[in-house]
């Protein structure tokens, strides 16, 4: 696809961004909206249309062009932003993690895949030199503990007496089939030989026949088999062996693909040369005529304000803008008061702020209850709606019309960075001319205010404002004398950092639940399938650890539990969040720190360490397998030398340092939440995700999934449904093994004179227990006593309703009494 298409792309793009926009930031604002399920619908369509835009927008990856690649991304970073928004949104008012939305998108004409949430690649290949040095420092440190591991004498491993009994059976009976197979062979060579008879002519006639038959079988046969391919294929239900080869136009689009890519990074370097070279450019011409005039306009302010007032200004604070106060198009009058306005603000605020606060309170209380009864579901204040504007107006202002047609290899626009570094200079040489000008001030002050006593107004702001500055507490930095590659290699060392698994997030198959809709209109709760997992995870934890600006601005979430039966894929996703982000992953769980850094002072150290290299290589996932043993009611016997819960209350205190701008996510896993305490494991995870084992759509595809990628070939005799609905309560974990047992390179051999059928996955099938229904509806239960689930059932019983209304009518009470 050419550069053309792409911004033809863009521009429909930004076409329905503005019309999105416009219905979000109305003239007049909408009324709330009392009808809850009114209101969560209209949500969810912002919510899929925005997601649209989002899939749209992957163009990115293709655009070459810089300076549009950074209004773009942009954009981009503030549709995922809203995108977050409204899922949190949505959440709130539905009470449930996931969303079911049929009608949406039979209105909008879409398929269950446009609900797919793209991962941006930029995650990974747009990463600054620092944070790739400091990556490939840990991939060597890495490599370097595995190649020492690997040099370490081989251990002997103990061996029960009944697994080398069996060991020994196994070669015994083979040397005894080999020695049998022998015997056959000779017996069967002796015997042709006293056959020493001729075969007569009915005897060569009759074999002729049965040659002729066989053969005539197989060929009719294979025409047969033809024919219906041919006829499936016509039909459009089965593909065209030509298709599963790459053709030569995918390859063509692949090559296109890479040299885009290539080009990003040359248009990139050519622009940071001109940027740099046009800066000084302007300094050089147009920097010295601006400090010239900044400082004309400020002299002339200065007096100015001494005919207005008798007395020259106070220079504005550096804090609060500096000079930049002076260039707002405001009378020297105007700028005076804004300035006493706000000292005696800040003088105000400080002696009256809790008398006031103790009126309004009182005042607020008698109001809230008819505000309550008036309002209504209002959605909640955007940070990025606002971001989004301004991208969408620049595209209008200046990209929009822009005749392109001399700049066909989108190489960057010069007048374009002459405007923007002519701001930075401004800003540069305004903090320059500040500096020189209260200098000057001060000399105009002391040359004729000599009678005033000396003592100026600007000291006074100085000494109040070191009162009333206060110095927050810093955390000890314990190993502030040792370096990052030092700390990184104890903690590899260790074993806690670790290198997570080359895992994709879209191995995690899943079907989407086409029945969520329909449950729900008939009150029942729907278990969520494996694609519905696979979105709320990235949502939750691969978008924003993925762009910083996302992460500091959205809802923030700090820790995320992952709870299911054995095999359902938790530990699979946690290092599919650390693949698709490019984050680091540690390992806290209380088995791998068992024994590590005892006592208090280790375990200090040891928190302290991990933290502060996740901070510093971020994004990070720390990653608490077996979640379940920190928060025990009673921890078993056997167990109680590992102290599963000594990480409880330190880690609960590093959790609350995690700040907005520190990309790094706690992601813990549990196959039994029912024995942890429940109150202190919701008070650690913000975010509680069920996953189920999986349903019949979901098995479908995985049985046809592994069994290809493990070298299998499915045929007609390979009876799919039959199988997956044989496999109900079996996890993905349990389909692996299977597979991985029945599918073996001998077996793949064989597929051609015999296919698979579904009968050979039974048998190992049948010796693996499943997840049975009492275990499901036990974590079901679990899940309810959750806060979100505590919601859910209220909201679903009524109750929610109800309590509203007779809150109103005691504070009406009180009301009458006082």
């Amino acid at each position: 696809m050419s550069q053309r298409s792409y911004n033809k792309l863009w521009a429909d793009v930004q076409l329905e961004l503005s019309r999105l926009l416009a219905e979000e930031l109305p003239a007049e604002p909408l009324r709330p909206e009392k009808d809850r399920v009114v209101f969560f619908q209209r949500v969810a369509l912002f919510y899929v249309r925005y997601l649209q835009i989002f899939r749209k927008l992957e163009i990115y990856d293709q655009v070459v062009h810089p300076q549009k690649r950074r209004l773009i991304r942009t954009i981009l970073d503030g549709v995922i932003g809203r995108l977050l928004e409204l899922k949190n949104e949505m959440v709130e008012k539905e009470y449930s993690e996931y969303h079911y939305m049929d009608d949406i998108l039979h209105d909008l004409k879409l398929s269950p895949a446009d609900l797919e949430i793209p991962i941006p690649r930029y995650f990974i290949t747009e990463c600054s030199k620092e944070f790739q040095e400091r990556k490939t420092m840990v991939t060597d440190i890495l490599k370097m503990v595995e190649v020492t591991e690997s040099l370490e004498p081989l251990k002997v491993k103990e061996m029960s007496p009944e697994k080398a009994i069996k060991i020994i059976q196994v070669a015994e009976r083979a040397r005894q089939g080999r020695l049998r197979a022998k015997l056959n062979e000779e017996s069967r060579n002796m015997n042709r030989m006293y056959k020493t008879k001729e075969p007569g002519a009915a005897d060569i006639e009759l074999a002729a026949v049965c040659i002729q038959k066989v053969w005539r079988g197989y060929v009719e046969r294979k025409r047969t088999k033809i024919a219906r391919e041919e006829e499936m294929i016509f039909l459009g239900m089965a593909m065209d062996p030509k298709y599963k080869v790459p053709r030569p136009a995918e390859i063509a689009v692949k090559a296109t693909e890479a040299c885009n890519r290539i080009k990003q990074q040359e248009h990139e370097e050519d622009y940071q040369k001109s940027i740099v070279a046009i800066t000084k450019q302007l300094l050089d011409v147009e920097g010295h005529d601006m400090s010239n005039t900044m400082k004309d306009q400020i002299r002339q302010w200065f007096i100015e304000c001494r005919d207005a007032n008798g007395s020259f200004p106070d220079y504005p604070d550096a804090e609060d803008g500096g000079s930049a106060l002076l260039f707002a198009e405001k009378n020297p009058q105007q700028l005076m008061e804004e300035i006493a306005a706000k000292e005696e603000d800040d003088s105000n605020n400080r002696s009256k702020g809790k008398e006031e606060k103790k009126k309004n309170g009182k005042k607020d209380k008698g109001k809230t209850d008819i505000e309550e009864e008036e309002e209504g579901l209002k959605m909640l204040p955007s940070a990025f709606l606002s971001d989004l504007q301004v991208g969408n107006q620049t595209f209008e202002d200046f990209w929009q019309n822009r005749n392109e047609s001399q700049n066909f290899v989108q190489r960057h626009e010069v007048e374009l960075i002459k405007e923007e570094r002519r701001k930075v200079i401004e800003a540069d040489i305004l903090l320059q001319v500040d500096v020189q000008m209260r200098q000057e001030l001060a000399e105009w002050k002391l040359a004729v205010d000599k009678d005033k006593g000396g003592k100026t107004k600007g000291n006074a702001k100085k000494k109040k404002g070191s009162k009333s500055g206060k110095k927050k507490k810093k955390e000890k930095d314990l190993t502030a004398d040792r370096t990052l590659e030092s700390l990184c290699q104890e903690l590899v060392e260790q074993g806690l950092l670790k290198k997570p698994n080359n895992v994709a997030l879209q191995d995690y198959i899943g079907d989407y639940s086409y029945l969520g809709t329909t449950l729900r209109q008939y009150d029942i709760e729907p278990m969520p399938s494996l694609s519905d997992v696979r979105q709320v995870l990235t949502l939750y934890g691969i978008l924003p650890l993925g762009s910083q600006v996302v992460h500091e601005r959205a809802p923030l979430i700090k820790a995320i539990l992952l709870t299911g039966p054995a095999g359902v894929g938790k530990k699979m996703l946690v290092h599919a969040i650390c693949q698709e982000t490019g984050a680091n992953l540690f390992d806290l769980s209380p088995l791998n720190t068992a024994g590590k850094y005892p006592g208090k002072s280790g375990l200090a150290m040891m928190l302290h360490m991990v933290f502060k290299v996740a901070r510093l290589l971020q994004p990070s996932v720390i990653w608490i397998g077996d979640a379940e043993k920190m928060f025990y009611k009673k921890v078993p016997k056997e167990e109680k030398e590992l102290e599963p819960k000594r990480l409880k209350k330190d880690l609960s205190k590093s959790l609350k340092l995690i700040k907005a701008e520190d990309r790094v996510l706690i992601v813990g896993t549990t196959r039994d939440p029912l024995s942890a305490d429940i109150k202190s494991l919701c008070k650690m995870y913000s975010k509680i995700l069920l996953i189920p084992r999986p349903d019949y759509g979901s098995r479908y595809i995985l049985w046809k999934q592994l069994i290809t990628n493990q070298g299998g070939e499915v045929t007609k005799a390979l009876d799919l449904s039959s199988l997956s609905k044989i496999s109900d309560g079996y996890t993905p974990g349990h389909m692996v093994r299977v597979v991985q047992r029945v599918v073996t390179k001998r077996r793949v051999l064989h597929q051609a004179k015999r296919p698979l059928t579904a009968s050979e996955f039974v048998p190992p099938l049948a010796k693996i227990d499943p997840v049975f229904q009492e275990e499901e509806e036990a974590l079901k239960n679990w899940y309810a006593k959750t806060p979100l689930g505590k919601k859910r059932i209220k909201a679903a019983t009524g109750k929610d309703e109800e309590e509203a209304p007779v809150k109103n009518k005691d504070a009406k009470k009180k009301k009458g009494k006082k």
